[in-house]
């Protein structure tokens, strides 16, 4: 992939995360990829999103920067994440999302950053349900 190819990938992932487009943010991913996550841990792609859509009822995501990672198979994405919960709670925080890239033109695997503390204290553990 170009980096053009790489900037543009990440950047549709943020697009389809504020869609709540849960199909086509797992179609960007390779069958085997996993997600890193400060709540829930390893996790394929698949199941992580599918919670992730049952955990959520709205998202806007806005991305400051992507950053590209100097041995061309990987990249890093700052954003802020405003999250409506499906119980209406609502959390606004910044993160990094670490992406690496298959020889295939999708993702590999996913792992993200942020603290996790503020959200905790705001909202508790919105995922034990999902």
């Amino acid at each position: 992939m170009t980096p053009n190819e790489q900037t543009a990938l990440v950047r549709r992932y943020f697009e389809l995360m504020s869609a709540s487009d849960i199909a086509a943010i797992i179609a960007l991913f390779e069958a085997d990829a996993f997600i890193l996550s400060p709540f829930l841990g390893k996790m394929s792609a698949e199941d992580f999103f599918n919670k992730l859509g049952s955990a959520s009822t709205a998202s806007k995501l806005t991305v400051f920067d992507v950053l590209l990672g100097e041995s061309g198979d990987s990249a890093a994405a700052h954003f802020e994440y405003d999250w409506t919960l499906a119980s209406g709670d609502q959390i606004v925080f910044q993160g990094i999302d670490y992406f690496k890239f298959s020889d295939a033109g999708k993702f590999a695997s996913m792992s993200i950053f942020y603290d996790t503390h503020p959200v905790r204290e705001d909202v508790g553990d919105k995922y034990a349900n999902a």
